[in-house]
């Protein structure tokens, strides 16, 4: 329990008019008595100082809450996400907390506190499954592509082209400036560079499922079945992230960061 009270612990009030459209939605006054249910259990269980099975319940409580939410509001909302990874944290299910705050940083991407949740909970997990060499040389290189959310990139990709266009502008009503020409040349190649990087991640998003593993452990298998070989020497750990490659009669073909690949039970994990 020591380590959980590194992570950042405040429970996010939010407006439901980020709603996805169903006819069968429940109205804003139940949604709102739920939330303030759901956070105040959260709050008298994060009060408990010991790990107590009254906390547990108060959690789980705050959980089936947020859940409800979710399901019968329906919200499309980070920091409900986010509240929700904050309840399984506390609760002790690593799995459900990555997966969650996954589902937040999907909505809010430059959300710091989202950020640092999930960097601490993936701090905590068993399996420590590393990138491949040629990633890690890929990462370092083009750190602008992998490190910068998205939103970031947009923004400094329309910055960049206003530079071009007004220096470009510049330089044809006075001539070749050499200080005007350089700042044309590297604000239109910074342009191309952070385009290019917007459109790939915005396509890799667009067709890439990922999931996470939200049992206790689970042996990856070389096909989709319990007769097929382990694919690695020791099994899978809750909280484990993966990139689905098929889905294929209850069982999923994943991909871990380190390119390697197996078969888990489609019940195991969750999608984001």
């Amino acid at each position: 329990m020591t380590g959980r009270r590194f992570l950042i612990l405040f429970v996010s009030f939010f407006s439901f008019g980020f709603t996805t459209p169903g006819n069968d939605k429940l109205p804003n006054e139940q949604l709102y008595t739920l939330f303030s249910r759901a956070n105040e259990a959260f709050r008298q269980a994060h009060s408990i100082s010991d790990n107590s099975d009254k906390a547990t319940k108060l959690y789980e409580e705050a959980i089936l809450i947020y859940e409800k939410i979710i399901i019968d509001g329906p919200i499309q909302n980070a920091k409900l996400y986010y509240n929700l990874g904050n309840a399984y944290f506390l609760k002790g299910d690593l799995g459900k907390a990555i997966l969650n705050y996954r589902r937040a940083e999907k909505l809010d991407s430059a959300d710091t506190n989202i950020q640092k949740n999930l960097a601490f909970a993936r701090s905590r997990r068993v399996d420590k499954v590393k990138l491949k060499t040629e990633k890690r040389v890929l990462h370092t290189l083009f750190f602008w592509h992998y490190d910068f959310f998205l939103k970031t990139k947009f923004v400094l990709t329309c910055l960049f082209f206003a530079l071009f266009c007004v220096s470009l502008t510049v330089m044809i009503w006075v001539g070749r400036i050499a200080p005007v020409t350089v700042i044309t040349v590297i604000s239109g190649l910074l342009f191309i560079c952070l385009l290019t990087s917007v459109v790939l991640e915005a396509n890799n998003q667009a067709r890439k499922v990922c999931g996470v593993i939200t049992v206790e452990d689970v042996v990856a298998r070389q096909g989709d079945g319990q007769s097929y070989s382990p694919s690695f020497k020791d099994p899978l750990h809750s909280g484990t992230e993966f990139d689905l490659l098929e889905n294929r009669h209850g069982w999923l073909h994943i991909q871990l960061s380190d390119n390697s690949e197996g078969w888990i039970p489609e019940s195991s994990a969750d999608l984001i």
